[in-house]
C-alpha cells in the first residue's frame, strides 16, 4: 500500500490556501500523505506540513533525506501514520484518487487518532478545512472549550 499521494498544482493550491498563516509563499508541494499532510520543498530544504498538529516542521536538508526518512519504520509512523492508514484500509476506508483520510472529529478539537474517527474526503476540502480550524484555535489557551468552528470559502463547499 502506497502511503503517499501526488496531486495537481491546482489541488495543492486549493488545499494550502487556508495555511497562509504559516507563510508557505516560497514552498513547493512535493507530495501528500494519505491524511492530507504535505511535504514541501522550501528555500532551506524540505518541510512537513502536519495537518493534525497544525505545524510546519523543517525536517530535511534535501530530497534524498526525505526519501530515506519515509522508508524507515520511524519515518512512516511519524510522518505517514502508516499503521493507522493500514488499519483504515483493513476496515475498507480507502481514499480514491482525489481523496485522503480525514478525521471526523479533528484531533485538535479532541478527536481520537483511531480508525473509527476516520472518513474519506476530498484532499482539497480536508486539508483546507484543517488549516482553517488550526488558524481559529491557534491563540486559544490550552483547555479552552470550543463551542463551534466556522468553515469559510469555496473549498468547504466541496
Amino acid at each position: 500500500m502506497d502511503l503517499t499521494k501526488e496531486f495537481s498544482a491546482e489541488a495543492y493550491a486549493g488545499a494550502l490556501e487556508s495555511w497562509d498563516w504559516l507563510d508557505l509563499a516560497d514552498a513547493l508541494p512535493l507530495l501528500a500523505t494519505l491524511f492530507g499532510d504535505v511535504i514541501l520543498q522550501t528555500p532551506g530544504g524540505f518541510a512537513f506540513l502536519d495537518t493534525v498538529e497544525g505545524t510546519l516542521v523543517h525536517a530535511w536538508p534535501d530530497r534524498e533525506s526525505v526519501e530515506a526518512a519515509l522508508l524507515t519504520q520511524d519515518g512512516q509512523d511519524r510522518y505517514l501514520m502508516g499503521e493507522l492508514a493500514l488499519a483504515a484500509a483493513e476496515q475498507g476506508i480507502v481514499p480514491g484518487p482525489e481523496q485522503v483520510l480525514s478525521f471526523i472529529h479533528p484531533p485538535v478539537l479532541g478527536g481520537a487518532l483511531t480508525v473509527d474517527n476516520l472518513e474519506v474526503q476530498d484532499f482539497v476540502v480536508a486539508t483546507n478545512i484543517a488549516g482553517q480550524i488550526h488558524q481559529q484555535v491557534l491563540d486559544l489557551p490550552a483547555g479552552t472549550p470550543i463551542a463551534g468552528v466556522a468553515i469559510e470559502g469555496a473549498a468547504a463547499e466541496g
